[in-house]
Formats: structure tokens, C-alpha cells, sequence
């Protein structure tokens, strides 16, 4: 997860920032559920993709950027999958990819 970030940093470093603040809390978290997810980032959202797997999006720098990844809350794991700009974001490609 941390190599994928520091990638997506050194590609967008106004996000740089953002992505450091979201891997402290992601740390520090103990999700058990979405729900739990959205009291740490009340903007977070779970989408349905292709594959027919949910995959949760957090926005970084108020929006500008997303962050996907999938979350498996019985094993506390998080796994980073995608991080694009609002624009790659909103053309949707990413939802048939995953």
C-alpha cells in the first residue's frame, strides 16, 4: 500500500499531503464496517464494479483527487487499487477494470 502511495505522490504532488493524512488514519482505524469507514471519512463511498466486488472511494484534496481500494474487514486489510484525478475519476473507465 505504501509504495502504490508514494508512486501516486511523486505523479500528483499537490495530493502528496492529502494521501500522507489518509495512510495516518487508515493506520490507526479498527473498521469492522462501512458504516465505521464513513465515521473516520464521511464522504467515502462503496461502488459496485464489474468484477460484482464493492470497492470504496475516499477523495483526496476535497475531491480533486480518488482514492480506490478495496477493504476486507474481516482480515483489517487494505488494499490499494486505484488513485486518479477527478476527470480519469468521473469517465468511469476504472468501474469496468476492476
Amino acid at each position: 500500500m505504501e509504495r502504490f502511495l508514494k508512486e501516486a505522490a511523486l505523479r500528483h504532488p499537490r495530493a502528496a499531503e492529502g494521501l500522507n493524512k489518509w495512510t495516518r488514519m487508515v493506520h490507526q482505524a479498527e473498521w469492522k464496517s462501512f458504516a465505521e469507514v464513513r465515521e473516520t471519512f464521511p464522504k467515502a463511498d462503496q461502488v459496485r464494479v464489474k468484477s460484482e466486488h464493492t470497492v470504496y472511494v475516499f477523495n483526496i484534496r476535497g475531491g480533486e483527487y480518488r482514492l480506490i481500494a478495496a477493504i476486507h474487514f474481516d482480515r483489517r486489510r487494505i488494499f490499494t487499487l486505484r488513485f486518479l484525478t477527478h476527470a480519469e475519476y468521473e469517465a468511469n473507465k476504472w468501474k469496468t477494470e476492476l
